[in-house]
């Protein structure tokens, strides 16, 4: 898609080169890398590759987001997959929210991805139903939900209407293929989340064909957990995770 605004200041993309293992980021929506850049530098301090896109729509204007579809963010990630194989033998995906979404539908396309890294996920959030908004094209985006204070996720302040029904369409999707995913997956969940009903979670376990996965939960984060007071637990459990799946590899 052709944006017509700059991208804001901390919403840039961001490329970490490491070893062969490489590890795909993805933000949420009306989000940008900023929210997940703490995660992807600790997964650089580890020894990975590590990428996180800036979604097309993402980091620039709510009126640019109001002109992307879905399948554009779908192409954003599904870019950002085949420029880490260029360099990295081993692929794994990690997302918040939407991004959790995404990961879901890289790790359907691409079977070859080693594992995934699914943070407050969405698959099913009513909130976000196009149809019981009238009378409005943008609605007022909520200050971003995270639990520790003074912390400050880069955000649009307005979402259009048109990207509930985009993001609607992505989850509904993702919901008719979760039983084709059978990569090994760590599921992190909020206690608490005003975003995403932790269900979302709970329904995804379920839904994967996956032999290996785990649903880990969060006790003292709220929705945006990558720069919450789990960020450290999330990043620990998950080196842990690709470092177990990649040590197995070269056996």
């Amino acid at each position: 898609m052709e944006e017509n605004y700059p991208v804001m200041e901390g919403a840039e993309p961001f490329y970490f080169e490491g070893n062969e293992t490489g590890v795909l980021v993805i933000h949420g929506f009306t989000g940008a890398p900023q929210s997940m850049r703490p995660l992807g530098e600790t997964f650089h301090q580890a020894g990975f590759t590590v990428f996180g896109p800036r979604l097309a729509g993402h980091g620039t204007h709510y009126k640019d987001l109001e002109q992307t579809s879905y399948k554009e963010w779908c192409n954003t990630v599904e870019e950002g997959y085949h420029f880490l194989r260029e360099t990295c033998s081993d692929i794994y995906i990690a997302g918040l929210s939407m991004g959790g979404t995404l990961t879901l539908h890289v790790a359907e396309q691409f079977p070859a991805v080693k594992g995934i890294i699914l943070i407050n996920a969405a698959i099913d959030v009513p909130n976000m139903n196009a149809d019981t908004i009238v009378g409005t094209q943008y609605v007022d985006t909520e200050t971003p939900d995270i639990k520790q204070e003074h912390v400050y996720e880069l955000t649009y302040e307005k979402t259009p209407v048109q990207s509930f029904r985009e993001i609607q369409k992505l989850m509904k999707d993702q919901r008719e293929k979760l039983h084709d995913i059978q990569v090994p997956a760590r599921i992190f969940v909020s206690d608490v989340d005003h975003v995403v009903p932790p269900s979302n979670s709970e329904y995804i376990y379920n839904g994967l064909a996956s032999a290996n996965k785990r649903i880990i939960p969060m006790h003292d984060s709220y929705h945006v957990a990558t720069l919450d007071n789990d960020k450290e637990m999330i990043a620990i459990e998950a080196i842990a995770f690709i470092n177990g799946l990649t040590t197995t590899s070269i056996q």
